[in-house]
């Protein structure tokens, strides 16, 4: 298993030495220590794969609704109907999913931020928890991405929701419209009422598995007052100095094997950036942060725009406080479009 073989500190975080430093994202495995979370959290990643895929496969409904809505009788409802529930159902999947991710934070970041050790010594001695957290990162970007690119979600569920409130079932044989209800007395509902709202508000948000992993960190420090926040965003801008500084020493983004590693190890600095900023009380962009932006962007924009313009648009647009005042004007700058 490759090392963390060296970490610069805070105090020399801007300095132009070169460091050698790499995080084995392709073959670390758990030691004794980590095996436990590293077990459950396994667990949990193994569907992020399929869900991505799902999600960046979802065609929608939109034909049949619009049938239904523009020409309504009982077939074309039907129709709608049926071409929405196992839609709503693969949407009730990614939701639930977003939950286990939930609690599955907290438990990875007690185990990369708790004292006594230093983010330094987290990072040399747990690469496997590491990598895991970097996936999460990874499938929160594209997760997020996906459903921003994929507006007949949010038009299936409203339409699935519209729709069962219209024709729920009551003590009559039919609806209050007075046709045929669309299910019958024997067929469950895939998602009620109550968890449809909530699915709503969550596919609302531009970003809402970003909005569930900061959210998750915020209450990881509100939760655990033994692991201070400076700890935490120490640790998240440590990770993204060691990613940064990866892709600019050739000798070390080259050890990898896997050519869509280093695509990986892009996605993982912003989102690591990303966190930050919606996490760290004044965010990512002012001088003390403890992650280098301007850096960043620089070897974003040195990438192929096939492989940077997705990641600068992140930072762009779903960053928390890249427009406040105290954000220096050459950072803003540098990221307008």
């Amino acid at each position: 298993m490759g090392n963390l073989l060296r970490l610069l500190s805070r105090d020399d975080c801007c300095s132009p030495q070169k460091y050698d430093v790499f995080l084995d994202f392709e073959n670390a495995q758990p030691t004794e220590a980590e095996k436990e979370v590293y077990d459950e959290a396994q667990v949990v990643l193994e569907r992020a794969h399929r869900i991505l895929q799902e999600l960046q496969e979802y065609k929608g409904a939109s034909q049949e609704i619009r049938k239904a809505i523009g020409a309504p009788d009982t077939d074309s409802e039907k129709q709608a109907w049926e071409a929405v529930l196992p839609l709503v159902s693969k949407l009730k999947d990614f939701y639930l999913f977003s939950k286990e991710l939930e609690k599955l934070v907290p438990k990875i970041l007690l185990e990369l931020c708790a004292r006594p050790m230093t983010p330094t010594q987290h990072l040399e001695n747990q690469q496997a928890l590491v990598k895991q957290f970097a996936e999460i990162l990874e499938f929160t970007l594209k997760f997020d991405e996906y459903k921003m690119n994929t507006p007949a979600i949010q038009n299936d569920l409203s339409y699935y929701r519209r729709a069962l409130s219209r024709h729920r079932l009551d003590d009559s044989p039919t609806s209050p419209s007075g046709q045929m209800p669309l299910l019958s007395p024997s067929e469950d509902i895939p998602v009620s009422t109550e968890l449809a709202s909530c699915m709503s508000l969550f596919y609302a948000q531009a970003t809402p598995m970003l909005r569930v992993l900061s959210e998750a960190t915020s209450r990881f420090v509100e939760d655990h007052k033994e692991v201070e926040v400076e700890q935490t965003t120490e640790t998240l801008g440590t990770m993204a100095q060691v990613c940064q500084k990866m892709l600019e020493t050739p000798g070390l983004i080259q050890r990898y094997r896997r050519e869509e590693t280093q695509s990986f190890v892009l996605r993982v600095m912003v989102g690591l950036v990303i966190l930050y900023d919606h996490v760290h009380p004044v965010g990512a962009f002012v001088k003390a942060a403890d992650v280098d932006v301007k850096g960043c962007v620089r070897v974003l924009k040195e990438q192929p725009m096939s492989r940077s313009e997705g990641l600068l648009n992140a930072l762009r647009y779903t960053t928390k406080h890249l427009n406040d005042d105290s954000t220096p004007k050459q950072i803003k700058t540098l990221l307008a479009a």
